[in-house]
């Protein structure tokens, strides 16, 4: 009988150390792999309060009255900032008003018809390059068939090369919004008899609207930023203009050229429109989160 009991009572014990080593090393391994997290996000944490630190300390010293008065003028004059800010507010509406309802029927077709399917596949793969390719390569695509083509740069260029980034990041995020919807209240829907559009207009949207609008303003603060594309479309322009035709000026390029400039005031003014630029998204942000929050 000893003989036959004696790794009867070996075995429990030698499964036991076994199992409470792993479960220290487990716990080892899920405290370093906690602390590292932890060690990231206070790393990016402090890059991003420098970052904005730095921002609001130079840009409120150049906040003033004729920055939201006054025109870019020559260095010493006290120009400010109007028409830059006039026109990146034009560019940028225009091209959200262009680009998110065709981002969302677009993300809609892939989401509800298309499936798996080779076209909608094609278009997928289309949107993701959109998606990640360089903002200055949408800008000298446009250059070619808008700029050259009718003689000059123009806003109505600039408001085609934000429309274009804009389409992809509405794309997908109205695509992977409607996903989350579940099949059941799509089969519900569409047992009471309402026709698929109507399944899609009354209901599929309207719960999807939160995700839809948080795409929408992402491609807005991501626009609303961006300098590249400007460069080879709308240009610039140190003067008052309001059409679309000529060059028009726009923050991210006169950020651009004050920021590197030699003059103090010009420097002064760069800082002052870089935040008003990231205000300007926040307080975006904040509205439509606020309205969102109202209606649910």
């Amino acid at each position: 009988m000893s003989a036959t009991t004696a790794p009867t009572l070996g075995g429990p014990s030698k499964e036991v150390s076994v199992a409470s080593a792993l479960g220290r090393r487990r716990k080892r391994t899920d405290a370093i792999i906690r602390w590292l997290c932890i060690a990231a996000t206070v790393l990016g944490l402090l890059f991003l309060v420098s970052i904005l630190a730095t921002l609001f300390w130079k840009g409120f010293s150049g906040l003033g009255l004729n920055v939201f008065t006054q025109v870019t003028k020559p260095p010493g004059s006290g120009g400010g900032l109007l028409n830059p800010i006039i026109g990146s507010l034009i560019q940028v509406s225009l091209a959200t008003l262009v680009g998110t309802p065709i981002g969302l029927l677009v993300g809609t077709y892939l989401a509800e018809y298309a499936g798996e399917s080779r076209l909608g596949n094609v278009v997928r793969f289309v949107s993701d390059i959109l998606l990640s390719a360089p903002s200055i390569l949408v800008g000298l695509f446009v250059y070619q068939f808008l700029v050259l083509p009718f003689g000059g740069f123009s806003g109505w260029a600039g408001v085609a090369a934000l429309a274009i980034i804009v389409i992809p990041v509405v794309v997908r995020t109205t695509e992977d919004m409607l996903r989350l919807i579940p099949n059941t209240l799509r089969e519900a829907v569409i047992g009471l008899g309402a026709p698929k559009w109507k399944m899609i207009v009354l209901v599929c949207w309207r719960a999807a609207i939160s995700g839809i609008i948080t795409g929408v303003l992402l491609a807005v603060a991501r626009v609303a930023g961006e300098t590249a594309p400007l460069l080879f479309t709308s240009l610039g322009n140190l003067n008052w203009s309001l059409s679309l035709s000529a060059p028009m000026s726009s923050l991210p390029v006169t950020i651009y050229s004050y920021a590197g400039s030699p003059y103090e005031d010009w420097i002064v003014l760069a800082w002052a429109g870089a935040l008003i630029t990231t205000l300007g998204v926040l307080g975006l942000n904040i509205l439509a989160r606020s309205v969102l929050r109202q209606r649910s």
